[in-house]
Protein backbone atom coordinates (compact mmCIF):
# COMPACT_ATOMS: atom_id res chain seq x y z
CA UNK A 1 0.00 0.00 0.00
CA UNK A 2 3.07 2.36 0.98
CA UNK A 3 4.37 1.57 -2.65
CA UNK A 4 1.48 2.20 -4.29
CA UNK A 5 0.56 5.86 -2.23
CA UNK A 6 4.18 6.67 -2.89
CA UNK A 7 4.14 5.84 -6.74
CA UNK A 8 0.91 7.49 -7.04
CA UNK A 9 2.37 11.11 -5.44
CA UNK A 10 5.53 10.87 -7.11
CA UNK A 11 4.72 9.67 -10.94
CA UNK A 12 6.95 11.07 -13.05
CA UNK A 13 9.71 12.26 -10.56
CA UNK A 14 12.74 10.63 -12.52
CA UNK A 15 14.43 12.00 -14.66
CA UNK A 16 14.52 10.36 -18.73
CA UNK A 17 16.87 7.93 -19.75
CA UNK A 18 19.51 9.58 -21.43
CA UNK A 19 20.24 7.11 -23.91
CA UNK A 20 16.52 7.65 -25.29
CA UNK A 21 16.48 8.91 -28.91
CA UNK A 22 14.78 12.54 -28.70
CA UNK A 23 11.09 12.24 -30.09
CA UNK A 24 10.28 15.58 -29.83
CA UNK A 25 8.77 17.36 -32.96
CA UNK A 26 10.93 20.12 -35.25
CA UNK A 27 7.78 22.07 -34.07
CA UNK A 28 8.67 21.71 -30.18
CA UNK A 29 11.07 24.14 -28.73
CA UNK A 30 12.42 24.78 -25.20
CA UNK A 31 13.79 28.41 -23.04
CA UNK A 32 14.25 28.53 -19.51
CA UNK A 33 13.21 31.41 -17.58
CA UNK A 34 13.24 32.44 -14.24
CA UNK A 35 10.81 31.37 -11.53
CA UNK A 36 10.51 34.09 -8.65
CA UNK A 37 7.74 33.25 -6.79
CA UNK A 38 9.26 29.85 -6.85
CA UNK A 39 12.88 30.67 -5.88
CA UNK A 40 14.37 28.39 -9.07
CA UNK A 41 14.20 28.81 -12.88
CA UNK A 42 12.64 26.46 -14.91
CA UNK A 43 12.56 24.73 -18.25
CA UNK A 44 9.22 25.75 -20.90
CA UNK A 45 8.59 23.56 -23.72
CA UNK A 46 6.71 25.74 -26.68
CA UNK A 47 4.67 23.62 -29.59
CA UNK A 48 3.66 26.01 -32.21
CA UNK A 49 1.52 24.71 -35.09
CA UNK A 50 3.13 23.73 -38.53
CA UNK A 51 1.53 26.46 -40.65
CA UNK A 52 2.70 29.15 -37.48
CA UNK A 53 6.08 30.16 -39.20
CA UNK A 54 4.39 30.59 -42.62
CA UNK A 55 1.56 32.80 -41.37
CA UNK A 56 0.54 36.16 -39.42
CA UNK A 57 -2.45 34.01 -37.70
CA UNK A 58 -2.86 34.42 -33.81
CA UNK A 59 -3.52 31.23 -32.12
CA UNK A 60 -4.91 29.91 -29.11
CA UNK A 61 -2.70 28.39 -25.68
CA UNK A 62 -2.61 25.12 -23.72
CA UNK A 63 -0.95 25.19 -20.70
CA UNK A 64 0.48 21.68 -19.66
CA UNK A 65 1.90 21.08 -16.79
CA UNK A 66 4.67 18.18 -16.44
CA UNK A 67 6.07 19.26 -19.88
CA UNK A 68 9.27 16.66 -19.50
CA UNK A 69 6.18 13.58 -19.99
CA UNK A 70 4.39 15.45 -23.25
CA UNK A 71 6.34 15.50 -26.25
CA UNK A 72 9.72 13.59 -25.89
CA UNK A 73 10.63 9.72 -25.00
CA UNK A 74 14.30 11.03 -23.96
CA UNK A 75 12.97 13.06 -21.20
CA UNK A 76 10.23 10.40 -20.16
CA UNK A 77 11.06 7.63 -18.05
CA UNK A 78 7.57 6.31 -18.14
CA UNK A 79 6.16 7.08 -22.21
CA UNK A 80 5.44 10.49 -23.58
CA UNK A 81 2.00 11.78 -24.70
CA UNK A 82 2.67 12.14 -27.95
CA UNK A 83 1.11 15.08 -28.23
CA UNK A 84 3.27 17.02 -30.78
CA UNK A 85 3.20 13.94 -32.97
CA UNK A 86 -0.84 14.11 -32.93
CA UNK A 87 -1.16 17.63 -33.19
CA UNK A 88 1.39 17.99 -36.72
CA UNK A 89 -1.51 15.86 -38.05
CA UNK A 90 -4.16 18.78 -37.89
CA UNK A 91 -5.14 20.78 -40.25
CA UNK A 92 -7.71 23.00 -37.82
CA UNK A 93 -7.82 23.44 -34.05
CA UNK A 94 -4.38 24.91 -34.58
CA UNK A 95 -3.12 25.53 -31.18
CA UNK A 96 -0.05 26.37 -28.86
CA UNK A 97 1.01 24.28 -26.29
CA UNK A 98 2.96 25.74 -23.73
CA UNK A 99 4.50 22.75 -21.02
CA UNK A 100 5.61 23.73 -17.90
CA UNK A 101 8.42 21.23 -16.68
CA UNK A 102 7.52 19.59 -12.97
CA UNK A 103 10.36 20.07 -10.19
CA UNK A 104 11.17 16.63 -9.81
CA UNK A 105 11.68 16.49 -6.10
CA UNK A 106 9.42 19.14 -5.50
CA UNK A 107 6.79 18.31 -7.55
CA UNK A 108 4.48 17.17 -4.72
CA UNK A 109 5.18 20.29 -3.00
CA UNK A 110 4.06 22.53 -6.55
CA UNK A 111 1.25 20.31 -7.89
CA UNK A 112 -0.89 20.64 -4.82
CA UNK A 113 -3.17 23.91 -3.73
CA UNK A 114 -3.81 21.98 -0.11
CA UNK A 115 -1.11 19.63 1.73
CA UNK A 116 -1.76 16.19 2.03
CA UNK A 117 -1.85 14.87 5.78
CA UNK A 118 0.73 12.94 5.16
CA UNK A 119 3.30 14.19 2.59
CA UNK A 120 2.75 17.71 2.75
CA UNK A 121 2.98 20.14 0.08
CA UNK A 122 0.04 22.51 -0.66
CA UNK A 123 2.57 25.19 -2.64
CA UNK A 124 0.35 25.14 -5.83
CA UNK A 125 -1.18 28.52 -5.74
CA UNK A 126 2.68 29.65 -5.84
CA UNK A 127 3.06 27.70 -9.14
CA UNK A 128 -0.33 28.66 -10.63
CA UNK A 129 1.15 32.62 -9.92
CA UNK A 130 4.55 31.65 -11.55
CA UNK A 131 2.34 30.43 -14.71
CA UNK A 132 -0.41 33.71 -14.71
CA UNK A 133 2.19 36.56 -13.74
CA UNK A 134 5.17 34.85 -15.08
CA UNK A 135 5.20 32.45 -17.88
CA UNK A 136 1.79 33.58 -19.50
CA UNK A 137 2.88 37.17 -20.11
CA UNK A 138 5.89 35.87 -21.64
CA UNK A 139 4.27 33.60 -24.12
CA UNK A 140 1.49 36.60 -25.12
CA UNK A 141 4.67 38.67 -26.18
CA UNK A 142 7.14 36.32 -28.04
CA UNK A 143 4.06 34.35 -29.44
CA UNK A 144 1.38 35.33 -31.49
CA UNK A 145 -1.54 34.01 -29.11
CA UNK A 146 -5.23 34.67 -28.33
CA UNK A 147 -4.27 35.97 -25.05
CA UNK A 148 -8.15 36.05 -23.32
CA UNK A 149 -9.44 33.30 -21.77
CA UNK A 150 -11.82 32.09 -24.00
CA UNK A 151 -9.01 30.71 -26.16
CA UNK A 152 -6.94 29.55 -23.18
CA UNK A 153 -6.74 26.20 -21.76
CA UNK A 154 -4.69 24.13 -19.14
CA UNK A 155 -4.73 20.21 -19.11
CA UNK A 156 -2.72 17.99 -16.94
CA UNK A 157 -3.09 14.43 -15.20
CA UNK A 158 -2.85 13.07 -11.93
CA UNK A 159 -1.36 15.74 -9.60
CA UNK A 160 -1.69 18.11 -12.96
CA UNK A 161 -5.14 16.71 -13.15
CA UNK A 162 -5.95 18.53 -10.24
CA UNK A 163 -3.74 21.52 -10.78
CA UNK A 164 -5.45 22.07 -14.19
CA UNK A 165 -9.05 21.75 -12.49
CA UNK A 166 -8.26 23.98 -9.62
CA UNK A 167 -6.65 26.85 -12.21
CA UNK A 168 -9.88 26.45 -13.94
CA UNK A 169 -11.91 26.97 -10.94
CA UNK A 170 -9.88 29.99 -9.28
CA UNK A 171 -8.64 31.62 -11.77
CA UNK A 172 -11.84 31.80 -14.29
CA UNK A 173 -10.86 35.10 -15.98
CA UNK A 174 -7.23 33.40 -17.23
CA UNK A 175 -8.86 29.58 -18.34
CA UNK A 176 -11.93 28.32 -19.76
CA UNK A 177 -11.12 24.88 -20.40
CA UNK A 178 -9.41 22.07 -18.31
CA UNK A 179 -8.56 18.83 -19.41
CA UNK A 180 -8.87 16.71 -16.13
CA UNK A 181 -6.94 13.23 -16.32
CA UNK A 182 -7.28 11.14 -13.14
CA UNK A 183 -7.22 13.57 -10.81
CA UNK A 184 -5.74 13.41 -7.44
CA UNK A 185 -8.74 14.87 -5.71
CA UNK A 186 -8.24 12.49 -2.45
CA UNK A 187 -5.02 14.81 -1.66
CA UNK A 188 -7.12 17.33 0.59
CA UNK A 189 -11.25 17.59 0.73
CA UNK A 190 -10.94 21.13 0.66
CA UNK A 191 -11.01 21.27 -3.53
CA UNK A 192 -14.62 19.88 -3.04
CA UNK A 193 -15.20 22.53 -0.91
CA UNK A 194 -13.27 25.01 -2.99
CA UNK A 195 -16.34 24.06 -5.89
CA UNK A 196 -18.90 24.81 -3.52
CA UNK A 197 -17.78 28.45 -2.62
CA UNK A 198 -17.12 29.18 -6.15
CA UNK A 199 -19.10 30.95 -9.05
CA UNK A 200 -18.03 28.77 -11.95
CA UNK A 201 -19.09 30.47 -14.92
CA UNK A 202 -21.20 29.14 -18.02
CA UNK A 203 -18.18 29.27 -20.48
CA UNK A 204 -15.94 26.87 -18.81
CA UNK A 205 -15.52 23.51 -19.59
CA UNK A 206 -14.55 20.20 -18.04
CA UNK A 207 -13.15 17.29 -19.24
CA UNK A 208 -12.68 14.45 -16.81
CA UNK A 209 -11.31 11.13 -17.49
CA UNK A 210 -10.02 8.02 -14.71
CA UNK A 211 -9.28 4.26 -16.00
CA UNK A 212 -11.26 1.76 -14.18
CA UNK A 213 -8.22 0.23 -12.59
CA UNK A 214 -6.53 3.38 -10.98
CA UNK A 215 -7.44 2.24 -7.44
CA UNK A 216 -7.96 4.18 -4.64
CA UNK A 217 -10.98 6.40 -4.29
CA UNK A 218 -9.88 7.91 -7.99
CA UNK A 219 -13.48 7.18 -10.14
CA UNK A 220 -15.86 7.75 -7.43
CA UNK A 221 -14.21 11.23 -6.25
CA UNK A 222 -14.28 11.74 -9.81
CA UNK A 223 -17.88 11.02 -9.94
CA UNK A 224 -18.31 13.01 -6.44
CA UNK A 225 -16.87 16.16 -8.30
CA UNK A 226 -19.07 15.87 -11.51
CA UNK A 227 -21.88 15.29 -9.42
CA UNK A 228 -21.25 18.53 -7.36
CA UNK A 229 -20.59 20.64 -10.57
CA UNK A 230 -23.96 19.91 -12.02
CA UNK A 231 -25.54 20.64 -8.55
CA UNK A 232 -24.29 24.24 -8.84
CA UNK A 233 -25.62 24.57 -11.91
CA UNK A 234 -22.89 23.63 -14.32
CA UNK A 235 -24.42 22.36 -17.77
CA UNK A 236 -24.25 19.16 -19.37
CA UNK A 237 -22.74 20.82 -22.28
CA UNK A 238 -19.86 22.45 -20.10
CA UNK A 239 -18.73 18.73 -18.68
CA UNK A 240 -17.60 15.29 -19.95
CA UNK A 241 -17.35 12.75 -17.81
CA UNK A 242 -14.93 9.61 -19.04
CA UNK A 243 -14.59 6.49 -17.14
CA UNK A 244 -12.53 4.42 -19.14
CA UNK A 245 -12.97 0.13 -18.71
CA UNK A 246 -9.03 -1.47 -18.02
CA UNK A 247 -7.12 1.82 -18.02
CA UNK A 248 -4.65 2.24 -15.22
CA UNK A 249 -3.05 5.48 -13.61
CA UNK A 250 0.06 5.58 -16.54
CA UNK A 251 1.18 7.45 -19.82
CA UNK A 252 -0.26 5.45 -22.24
CA UNK A 253 -4.13 6.38 -21.05
CA UNK A 254 -3.31 9.46 -21.13
CA UNK A 255 -1.93 9.86 -24.48
CA UNK A 256 -4.43 7.30 -26.31
CA UNK A 257 -6.99 9.90 -24.54
CA UNK A 258 -5.49 12.85 -25.69
CA UNK A 259 -6.43 13.49 -28.67
CA UNK A 260 -10.16 13.48 -27.85
CA UNK A 261 -9.80 15.63 -25.29
CA UNK A 262 -8.87 18.27 -26.94
CA UNK A 263 -11.15 18.21 -30.05
CA UNK A 264 -14.04 18.46 -27.28
CA UNK A 265 -12.21 21.09 -25.24
CA UNK A 266 -11.09 22.93 -28.06
CA UNK A 267 -14.63 22.53 -30.07
CA UNK A 268 -16.51 25.97 -28.99
CA UNK A 269 -19.33 25.78 -26.44
CA UNK A 270 -22.88 24.74 -27.61
CA UNK A 271 -25.54 27.12 -26.85
CA UNK A 272 -27.04 26.37 -23.75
Amino acid sequence: MKKNIVSFFLLLFLVGNSYAQSTASKHVSTFSIEAPQLKTHKIIWVYTPKSYSDSKKTYPVIYMFDAQNLFDAKTSYVGEWKVDEYLDTLKDKEVIIVGIEHGNEKRLEELTPYPHETYGGGKGDTFMQFIINTVKPHIDVVYRTKPEAEYTGIFGASLGGLMAFYATITYPEIFSKAGVFSPSFSVSTKIFDLVSNSEIPNTSKFLFLAGSKEGGSMVSNQEKMVTLLLKKGIKTTQIQNKIIEGGEHNEALWSSNFPEAFQWLMTPNTKN
